[in-house]
């Protein structure tokens, strides 16, 4: 399986075909995206384990948003019938499950060791903030794991990023998979550099929009009925967009 490399610029080029993909079947995106921000927010209500479920059905989560997003693609009108129908395959559930638990299981291991030489610096700084009201002693200890966690996590990421794709489309092993995964990233390296940095710039301006409309006079209760939906399109899009990086990377160089 051959994995072509990209110059940076195809970051641009995944998240402009993201748009694309979105303006064809808008209202099909949007629902599908506002299905997975409830399921988010559904495990954030039910600590510690909705978490840690939400992450170990990521990958199953990537691969139907691929799927989802290929049929828009191939012109196929979306159905919300239509969104689990790619998961009929015997035994790709489990796969993508088992997936989804080495992720949690590297993530957590990665965290521990990272965050472990710290704990004592942490506590101290907790108990302060317990104190004191004061955060900010707290978030500078915590800044340097933190970072250190991002850096690891974004490795993490490259192996996990393709391995759906590969193991629901092309019947592909966990290993090899994560493999390939991670050779396709390392190749593109630039270019994810590019997409994860554009998108940033986007959540981050919608923030200071949504800031701005507060500054101006707008009731906070408006401006924040205005922000869910606004983020569900961008994640619309966003989601959208990774057909893309797929299809560019393993299939043809040409954007959608």
């Amino acid at each position: 399986m051959q994995a072509v490399s990209l110059p940076a610029q195809a970051g641009l080029q995944w998240i402009i075909g993201g748009w694309i993909l979105f303006k064809r079947q808008p209202m099909a995106l949007f629902t599908w995206a506002m299905f997975i921000t409830l399921v988010l927010i559904f495990s954030t209500l039910t600590a510690p384990f909705g978490p840690l479920l939400f992450i170990a059905l990521m990958p199953t989560v990537t691969f139907l948003t691929l799927s989802i997003t290929r049929e828009v693609y191939q012109g196929t009108r979306l159905l919300p019938t239509m969104w689990f129908s790619s998961l009929k395959q015997p035994g790709l559930f489990k796969k993508l499950f088992l997936v989804g638990l080495l992720y949690v299981g590297m993530c957590l291991g990665v965290g521990l060791l990272v965050f472990l030489p710290f704990s004592g610096q942490i506590g101290q700084a907790m108990q302060m903030a317990a104190e004191t009201q004061d955060m900010a002693p707290l978030m500078q200890v915590v800044r340097t794991p933190m970072l250190i966690f991002a850096f690891f996590y974004f490795l993490l990421a490259a192996l996990f990023w393709y391995s759906p794709a590969l193991i629901g489309w092309h019947d592909t092993t966990i290993g090899k998979a994560l493999f390939f995964s991670a050779i396709a990233c390392w190749r593109n390296r630039w270019a994810f550099i590019l997409y994860g940095a554009a998108w940033f710039a986007v959540f981050y301006l919608m923030d200071i929009f949504i800031g701005a409309t507060i500054a101006v006079g707008i009731p906070a209760e408006f401006a924040a009925a205005l922000q869910l939906p606004l983020n569900v399109v961008l994640g619309s899009v966003l989601y959208a967009s990774f057909y893309p990086t797929y299809r560019q990377v393993f299939e043809s160089t040409q954007t959608v």
